[in-house]
């Protein structure tokens, strides 16, 4: 059990198809590669390396921009298809992981381990926000896609609130690293994103 990987290749081809799907103009396989990328590159700060390449590959796995309970049915998904791979408690911390990308507030943990590795997948998660202006705008194109449901004005104020929250916060990056790394550009592409919402 504990010599086999987490994410063993029959498991990521079965979540591959899911990100796949067409509706998916953001939070495809392209989110989960980016993420994956960033973790390898912190990994030497991450406490359990492995559990958080499992919170990466099941945290949009289920998605349907019209829920709003994505998060708790992924994290659902992680229990059983996880289940017997690791021990209760890790699978526990895996979930915990996934859930807290419902609000992107970092939950009360008491371990001192997964409470690092969840604000560093929270960050991982959000860095595209403080990605180069290009690479921002294509990505609210790709999230304005996936709602593509939702009327113009109705659109506008609801992503407008949504924005308006990460400005909100005194910081929008829980680590340190992504917090000078991502901030600055984060905060800049926010407010000018904001500013043609609101024209």
């Amino acid at each position: 059990m504990e010599n086999e990987p987490l994410i063993g290749e029959a498991l990521k081809s079965e979540l591959s198809a899911l990100y796949r799907a067409e509706d998916r103009h953001y939070h495809g396989l392209a989110h989960i590669e980016a993420m994956l990328a960033l973790a390898a590159e912190y990994r030497r700060l991450l406490h359990d390396p492995e559990a958080v390449e499992a919170a990466i590959w099941f945290h949009d796995a289920i998605y349907d921009s019209r829920a709003k309970d994505n998060e708790a049915r992924s994290a659902a998904l992680a229990e059983r298809k996880l289940a017997g791979r690791t021990q209760p408690a890790r699978l526990a911390r895996i979930m915990a992981m996934i859930n807290a990308t419902a609000t992107h507030q970092l939950p009360a943990l008491e371990d001192e381990g997964a409470a690092g590795d969840t604000a560093f997948l929270l960050d991982m998660d959000l860095a595209i926000l403080g990605a180069g202006p290009g690479a921002f705008d294509a990505y609210e194109q790709a999230v304005r896609r996936e709602y593509g449901w939702v009327e113009e004005p109705i659109w506008r104020a609801g992503r407008a609130s949504v924005l308006k929250t990460f400005l909100a916060r005194p910081r929008i990056f829980h680590t340190a690293e992504f917090h000078s790394r991502f901030e600055p550009q984060a905060r800049h592409n926010i407010e000018r994103s904001l500013a043609m919402l609101q024209r």
